[in-house]
């Protein structure tokens, strides 16, 4: 793979192919702007995730430090540090925030420390094609752009921090030096009609005990 130049307007890139196994994977991307309103295709379901609805009024947010985390491979290879958070069955991330310092080691470039959750790569220093250590921040609203995402019943976001090209001869190949990543968090909750179903069923089960009861 090859070092490419991109644009700095361009910041998230959207996974269209991942194919993990066994610890090592490859993601192709296509890279879109974070103002974009554009829909990502492909984007999996979640089983039972059709009951729950998103509750904007029960936001909360998960701030990830990211301070001295370093950066080395290609996505999905062995050795990248990845973390896990639970934040809730079938919740809803609707925000990104970021305040960041990295340092990328020549002759890798400052572009090319990444990290990626749910099909999603963020490129904090998207188009500084260069090594060296830089300041980032700013935020995105998930929902208006289109890249809002639901987790699973695990209620699991998985964050990899790696690099877009893997260089020769520097290990590791960036650092992130300081700061933090914050996501927006929405709680998911049963719709109406499955709370029509919950009562039923609890109406069902007072039923069964009161006629044991009278047995």
């Amino acid at each position: 793979m090859k070092k490419l130049n991109t644009a700095r307007t361009l910041a998230f890139a959207a996974v269209t192919a991942l194919a993990m196994s066994f610890g090592s994977a490859q993601a192709a991307g296509k890279v879109v702007s974070s103002a974009s309103a554009a829909k990502l295709g492909g984007m999996s379901s979640v089983i039972g995730a059709e009951a729950y609805q998103t509750n904007r009024s029960a936001a909360s947010t998960l701030v990830v430090d990211v301070a001295g985390i370093q950066s080395f491979s290609e996505f999905g290879e062995a050795g990248n540090v990845v973390r896990t958070f639970n934040i809730g069955a079938f919740a809803t991330v609707t925000s990104v925030d970021w305040n960041l310092n990295l340092t990328a080691y020549d002759p890798s470039w400052l572009s090319e420390l990444k990290v990626s959750f749910a099909g999603l790569t963020f490129t904090p220093g998207v188009g500084d094609n260069d090594p060296g250590t830089a300041s980032y921040s700013g935020t995105i609203d998930l929902v208006d752009a289109g890249f809002a995402f639901q987790v699973g019943a695990d209620g699991l976001l998985t964050l990899e921090f790696h690099e877009g090209f893997d260089d020769s001869g520097v290990d590791p190949d960036g650092i992130w030096n300081s700061g933090s990543l914050s996501f927006g968090v929405t709680a998911a909750v049963p719709e109406p009609s499955t709370y029509g179903l919950m009562a039923l069923g609890l109406i069902g089960v007072v039923g069964v005990a009161r006629r044991r009861k009278n047995a």
